[in-house]
């Protein structure tokens, strides 16, 4: 249903882009940190129901859980109540990320790598390595480095190696200047 009415929205907000924006567009609205902000925006967590090791370890904070279970709100609302119940519930809770759309939709580890291949004379990709992992397996902490050949590291941290080589990327785009922190 999320993906239907994204789909649906982007297309009557930018009928001229062409796919490729949409896509990012898209891929932006339904990523897992959009459905956690909309959680989030909506007050999900209280009202899970989970087991005691899962709520003492932070469960109600966790973006797995609060991506599934806005996703099952959604099903539900539509199972309950059809289309139009789901699609108000989305463009509810996705106005913010809407507002958010810029013209400039990669995430930062697409950004840097782009730029770090499109360098006069270069083209060594940027290289990403753990430097840190800690925490128990439901609730790890990464810390990730990524280098450029000519250019100082960066570290990024965050809940998932992904996370934290979006985060080290973001870093290193920012002390270029690449991107506006």
């Amino acid at each position: 249903m999320l993906g239907l009415v994204i789909a649906e929205e982007l297309h009557a907000l930018f009928p001229a882009d062409r796919e490729g924006a949409l896509a990012l567009k898209f891929n932006a609205l339904a990523r897992r940190e959009a459905c956690v902000a909309a959680a989030e925006a909506a007050e999900i967590a209280p009202h899970l129901i989970l087991a005691a090791s899962e709520a003492g370890s932070g469960g109600r904070r966790k973006a797995a859980i609060l991506g599934g279970a806005i996703e099952a709100v959604i099903a539900a609302l539509y199972l309950d109540g059809g289309m139009k119940a789901a699609r108000a519930f989305i463009e509810r809770y996705w106005e913010d990320a809407y507002a958010d759309l810029g013209r400039d939709m990669r995430d930062p580890k697409t950004t840097l790598q782009e730029w770090a291949q499109g360098r006069k004379g270069k083209r060594a990709a940027p290289a990403y390595r753990i430097v840190k992992q800690e925490g128990p397996d439901h609730a790890p902490h990464f810390a990730v480095e990524v280098s450029i050949e000519d250019y100082a590291p960066e570290i990024g941290e965050g809940s998932s190696k992904r996370e934290a080589e979006q985060a080290a990327a973001r870093a290193i785009l920012e002390r270029l200047g690449l991107i506006e922190e």
